[in-house]
């Protein structure tokens, strides 16, 4: 099986054929999915700008973690989901989108920096009242990789959305002009396709 055949087989699947197909529900959850990178990108932010000594350094990075940690944790799950039933309704468009795959591929960059700094940094292991008045580096080495990758996942996601496929019906003449197959008489031999 192709990729674009399972795309399409995920695609036609009755949740992801419901969701495309409702002219109220893929609205609604994309808005959802929207409204929670808003409010997760906050948090993640909050946690980063923590790590690297530049906000709410009064409190210890354990506690700041700790603190945000049951929304995180809640934000990414329903973001995730609506993610997932987004692209699912258009596997076919998202498929061969390059915004798309690198999102996907930064998004598995993501978890692969959960478990490498998991242990140096996120994990909760000071007493509440324990301060840390300076990041150290491993957290400040934490802190900047994961707003990069958030950055990313975010940007791409955007830009998900202005990805043209090339046109398979427009040919390009050597000048840069652009023409369309249907102005073409005759096969011309200066003319390359797309």
């Amino acid at each position: 099986m192709e990729l674009h055949d399972f795309a399409e087989w995920i695609r036609h699947m009755s949740l992801f054929t419901a969701v495309r197909e409702s002219a109220l529900v893929y609205p609604v959850i994309l808005s959802s999915h929207l409204a929670c990178i808003a409010v997760f990108g906050g948090l993640i932010v909050v946690t980063n700008l923590r790590l690297l000594g530049l906000a709410l350094t009064q409190y210890s990075i354990a506690s700041v973690v700790r603190q945000l940690r049951p929304w995180k944790w809640a934000g990414l799950i329903l973001m995730v989901s609506l993610g997932i039933l987004l692209a699912g309704s258009k596997a076919n468009i998202y498929i061969d989108n390059p915004y798309f795959v690198m999102k996907i591929s930064t998004l598995l960059l993501i978890a692969v920096h959960f478990l490498i700094f998991r242990k140096a940094v996120y994990r909760d292991e000071a007493e509440p009242g324990e301060k840390q008045p300076r990041s150290s580096g491993i957290a400040k080495l934490a802190g900047a990789t994961s707003l990069a990758l958030w950055i990313t996942v975010v940007t791409m996601g955007r830009w998900i959305a202005y990805y043209d496929r090339p046109d398979s019906a427009k040919l390009i003449a050597p000048a840069g002009q652009t023409i369309s197959l249907s102005a073409v008489s005759t096969r011309p031999t200066n003319i390359r396709p797309d």
